[in-house]
């Protein structure tokens, strides 16, 4: 132990110049580098950007859609029983004559 430096009187090589400073004036840089505290560093804030969650991929929870009534519309596209003659309706009206074979269907008039 006689030939190690101690104290105040020891020094430190500075990574970053290669040259010899006090040792207590020594500092640690974020990336490990021992340099002088007239040589330090901060870490740039790029280095270390904002953390970002990532999107959600499912709801828990989560349940089917419900089945809705469907209106279904009889007869060749465009025939109705009324007619029109541009924003006015016309008197004349004609009946239709749906074919369709489906299950179950509830007629409703309003």
């Amino acid at each position: 132990m006689g030939n190690q430096a101690r104290g105040k009187r020891s020094l430190s090589i500075s990574d970053r110049s290669g040259a010899a400073f006090p040792y207590t004036e020594m500092v640690k840089e974020w990336q490990g580098s021992w340099v002088h505290i007239s040589e330090y560093e901060p870490k740039h804030p790029q280095l270390d950007p904002p953390y970002h969650s990532a999107d959600a991929q499912a709801l828990p929870w989560a349940r089917p859609a419900r089945q809705e009534p469907m209106t279904v519309y009889v007869g060749s596209p465009g025939d109705s029983a009324f007619t029109s003659n541009g924003m006015q309706p016309s008197t004349e009206t004609r009946d239709l004559n749906p074919i369709l074979s489906v299950g179950t269907v509830s007629i409703v008039i309003s």
